[in-house]
């Protein structure tokens, strides 16, 4: 062996007939191949060669000496190749191994590289690149120094990083990413660098920069807003981990996810190390282009850097609303929803299956359970691995039998965190106002304990026992804005009513249903409902009754009135309080007479009183008219109407026939509690028709006078008296059904009983106490003390895995989250010896098993009702042991005591044998309480428990 003048070590060439019958084989024989490597030769050079093998003779005059490739570099010096060279004319394409044994037969000229060119797999063929990719290379740091290198198509981008790192002296170890500039200047990151540089449509004339991840944990090229309590505190040094996240707008629900995965360990620890970087896969088709994984690692490694009060997670929330568009914009969502999301995310942007094969799972077939559970956990690594999976993954023995054949079958499922169950109350709390028949008395707030799953009957009948009044004799209604919201039937699910909602109970002599209001004037006090016989509805009698039913509020006028229609004002009480004065009848009643001073009823009043108030609530119109609406409830043979409300006698039918209403009801209580029991939200229309035949019929045999017909026993009113207010009958609508009868006559009503009560404006401040109105009396079940239930978390992880038994009617499980609610029920929750021995398989473990016990790390707190509300959350850092509060951007020391709380949502807990244990408590952070938002904007180790119910 000899060493050549260039170094290269040479070996003593073959006979020249081996020679060429060798290299002449590897020609032959070669195939290309997709990365495989080939060398230009000079053609010069190489026909040469070939002579001289083919004479035999090693002392032919063709030697053709070193291999001499300089007629195909434009110059000696960069040995930069020339343009547009032609296979077979300029150079001759050899593969590696003939490459090496030229090589070593024959040396190169000195200081000439070989010319390696790779074997590229362009669309539908393989070909040799002649012409590598030429990129410029540059730091973000420094832009000005730019360098050439030059690299193959079907190189990786992992091996142009090494370069610039050799090149740019970069520190070992650092994380850097690059992006690649094209010519219009745009920038575009080479996110994955495992593909090759065609892959990457990296192409000649590019430029590729290179950025390392500053020591605070961001990007110079993509700072984001930090929040800082001084933007010049560019020195601050605080406890890693302990920073807090800026709320840009409710997203309190990610910042509380967010915290409690950066205070899980073995999570962390993962991102802080930067694993996640070889572990990337872009190519699943499940996850998100390692896009997520990305963004998460940021947000931890700015978190974890030590040098933040509190950070923006603006890219994050931006990549997560990308991906899942249920979080697009800045409506308040659930945290268990986006913990539920971000774990997919992560586990599928970072999953080390990068081909998922299809398994075909068998049936346990009464093998054992450890068996059968080894088996499925097998079968899940093949499909799934990452860190998600060794953290947090688990799997959850489901058992079914069948009613019919009794056959079992048992299988093992993955899950990632136990959504468990809280054993929740029967029984519910509600407040109700009850209104009795009683004008004098004030309306009495009880508090009533019933069913959860009761409907309004169930109410009513609790309401009875405290009462004494009879259920049946109940309408139940939700008011809202001094008008009926709503009236319930009798068979409506108490779920329907909200805690929120201002319900009233009405004591009547018959039951009442629909009720419908509308709006347009500006109405007062409380509604109120009547029962009003067929023989009252007159205009006379049904004045009387509603100021009779209003008496506890309304002051009645003197009996001297003036001619002119004045009044000398309501007497005084020695206090200066108005009394009333009643008449002979305790009432102040209308004349019947046509002169007398009530306003007109006619087509001009309504034009005039503009009435679009239908409830039976109390309102002043755009006329300076006040105005007490009276709503309706359904009417049969007996004249029904809301009088601030006049409620129905009757309840057969929904609408009046077009007669006049003189008779009486002869209808038992029985039958009205029946219609009402059956009636619908839209009242019960078939029998409209029917029972208008039937009012006929009553008014011609009933043995009372119409009211038109009765004696002048209303003679003792005054005449010309003035009104307190006048009634008006209105639809649904709210508009003018038609004209009331004159005086004392009879009207009617074409559908439903809507009666409007217009105060005028002097009427209602000189009579109507509206103080008075307003009040109400608290029954003593409203000083009952309520008992805030409280569970064990251990009785709901029981409840969890408790066997249930399927009907036969029912064989498959079904599962709606329509019903969930949230309870504010105490849950007391461990914060250390959460003991999983009675759920495990094994329940004796030997030595080496992992422990059954784990202790508590983080809590995600929710305050507030389902959609709306607040969250914030515990967790334990890591290094230092110690529990903060995490609100917002805002961040406290915590202690032990103040965890257990009726907010818990969320509960994190770490296996024990992987807790860390600091040797000694660290020294606190010098100040952990950061600035708020708006100054920021100016400046299978783990278990996860969420507590919801089904």
């Amino acid at each position: 062996m000899t060493t050549t003048a260039g170094g290269t070590t040479t070996e003593p060439p073959p006979g020249l007939d081996t020679q060429r019958r060798e290299v002449d084989g590897l020609l032959r024989d070669s195939e290309l191949r997709a990365g495989g490597s080939w060398y230009m030769v000079d053609r010069r050079w190489y026909d040469q060669w070939k002579e001289f093998v083919e004479t035999g003779d090693q002392n032919s005059s063709s030697f053709p000496g070193q291999i001499d490739n300089s007629e195909l570099f434009e110059d000696q010096d960069s040995y930069h190749l020339k343009e547009r060279l032609v296979e077979n004319e300029d150079f001759m394409l050899v593969p590696a191994e003939a490459w090496r044994k030229l090589l070593a037969w024959y040396d190169l000229v000195e200081g000439q590289p070989a010319l390696e060119r790779k074997v590229v797999d362009l669309p539908s063929t393989l070909k040799v690149e002649i012409y590598p990719v030429e990129v410029y290379l540059c730091l973000h740091s420094n832009m000005d120094n730019v360098t050439t290198a030059c690299f193959s198509r079907a190189d990786r981008i992992h091996s142009l990083q090494e370069v610039m790192c050799r090149e740019f002296s970069v520190q070992q170890g650092a994380e850097c990413r690059l992006w690649m500039k094209s010519s219009d200047t745009s920038c575009e990151r080479l996110r994955n660098i495992s593909v090759s540089v065609l892959d990457a449509c990296l192409t000649s004339g590019m430029t590729v920069i290179m950025e390392m991840r500053d020591a605070d944990g961001t990007w110079p090229s993509s700072k984001p807003q930090i929040m800082r309590c001084s933007v010049e505190d560019q020195d601050y040094r605080g406890q890693p981990g302990v920073c807090g996240l800026s709320n840009l707008g409710n997203t309190c629900f990610m910042n509380s996810a967010l915290q409690c995965l950066s205070n899980t360990p073995p999570l962390t620890e993962y991102f802080l190390r930067s694993a996640y970087l070889r572990e990337l896969n872009f190519s699943n088709p499940l996850g998100m282009k390692g896009e997520i994984a990305e963004a998460f690692a940021d947000v931890i490694k700015q978190m974890w850097s030590g040098r933040h009060h509190s950070v923006v997670p603006r890219i994050f929330k931006t990549k997560v609303g990308h991906f899942a568009s249920q979080f697009l914009g800045y409506q308040q969502h659930d945290s268990q929803e986006l913990l539920s999301f971000l774990l997919d995310g992560l586990h599928e942007d970072l999953n080390r299956v990068k081909n998922k094969e299809y398994i075909e799972l068998r049936d346990a077939g009464g093998r054992p359970d450890q068996e059968v559970a080894e088996e499925a956990w097998r079968n899940h690594l093949r499909r799934n691995d990452s860190v998600i999976v060794d953290t947090f993954h688990g799997l959850f023995k489901s058992t079914l039998v069948c009613p019919e054949c009794h056959k079992v079958s048992v299988t093992f499922d993955p899950f990632c965190y136990l959504s468990v169950p809280l054993p929740v109350s029967k029984d519910r709390v509600m407040e109700v106002f009850f209104v009795s028949l009683d004008p004098s008395a004030k309306p009495v707030q009880h508090r009533l304990l019933v069913p959860k799953a009761g409907k309004v009957s169930d109410l009513c009948s609790t309401l009875s026992k405290l009462t004494s009044v009879s259920a049946n004799q109940m309408v139940v209604a939700d008011v809202f804005n001094h008008r009926f919201y709503k009236i319930y039937r009798a068979d409506e699910s108490l779920s329907c009513i909200l805690d929120r909602d201002d319900i009233f109970v009405y004591e009547l002599s018959r039951a009442c249903s629909h009720y419908r209001d509308s709006y347009g004037t500006s109405l007062f006090g409380h509604p109120l409902l009547l029962s009003v016989p067929r023989a009252h509805c007159t205009l006379d009698a049904l004045y009387t009754l509603v100021l009779r039913r209003l008496a506890r509020y309304v002051v009645f006028p003197d009996e001297d009135w003036e001619e002119n229609g004045k009044t000398a004002g309501p007497s005084q009480r020695g206090d200066g309080q108005a009394v009333s004065q009643p008449d002979a009848m305790g009432l102040a009643t209308p004349l019947s007479d046509t002169n007398h001073a009530q306003p007109s009823l006619d087509r001009s009043s309504e034009e005039t009183t503009n009435h679009s108030a239908v409830a039976c609530s109390t309102a002043s119109s755009s006329t300076n008219a006040s105005r007490e609406t009276v709503g309706s409830s359904e009417a049969s043979s007996s004249t029904s109407l809301a009088s601030t409300s006049l409620a129905s006698t009757s309840l057969a039918s929904t609408s009046f026939a077009s007669t006049s209403f003189a008779g009486t009801s002869h209808a038992s209580s029985s039958h009205a509690s029946s219609s009402y029991a059956s009636s619908s939200h839209g009242g019960i229309v078939a029998e409209a028709e029917e029972t208008a035949e039937e009012d006929k019929q009553e008014a011609a045999c009933s043995p009372i006078p119409a009211a038109n017909e009765q004696p002048a026993r209303r003679k003792w009113c005054r005449k010309k008296r003035k009104s307190l207010f006048s009634l008006q009958a209105v639809n649904s609508n709210g508009t003018t059904e038609r004209v009331m009868g004159e005086g004392g006559s009879a009207f009617s009503f074409t559908s439903q009983p809507y009666v409007a009560v217009d105060w005028d404006p002097d009427m209602k401040k000189s009579y109507y106490n509206e103080n008075e109105a307003e009040k109400y009396t608290k029954h003593s079940s409203m000083e009952e003390a309520q008992q805030q239930m409280s569970v064990q978390l251990q009785e709901c992880i029981q409840l969890f895995t408790t066997t249930e038994t399927l009907e036969e009617d029912n064989p498959w499980f079904s599962y709606s989250k329509f019903s969930r609610e949230k309870l504010d029920s105490l849950v007391h929750f461990p914060l250390r010896d959460l003991d999983f021995s009675d759920c495990l398989l094994r329940k004796k473990l030997t030595n080496g098993e992992p422990p059954s016990r784990y202790d508590l790390i983080a809590v995600s707190n929710h305050y507030g009702g389902l959609r709306d509300g607040h969250y914030t959350s515990y967790s334990r850092n890591k290094d230092n042991g110690r529990w903060y509060y995490y609100d917002d951007s805002k961040v406290t020391f915590a202690t032990e005591d103040q965890i257990v709380t009726n907010a818990a949502y969320l509960l994190f807990y770490h296996r024990q044998d992987k807790i860390r244990h600091p040797a000694a408590d660290h020294a606190p952070s010098p100040d952990i309480t950061s600035c708020t938002d708006q100054e920021a904007e100016q400046g299978g180790a783990m278990a996860c428990v969420t507590m919801e119910t089904d």
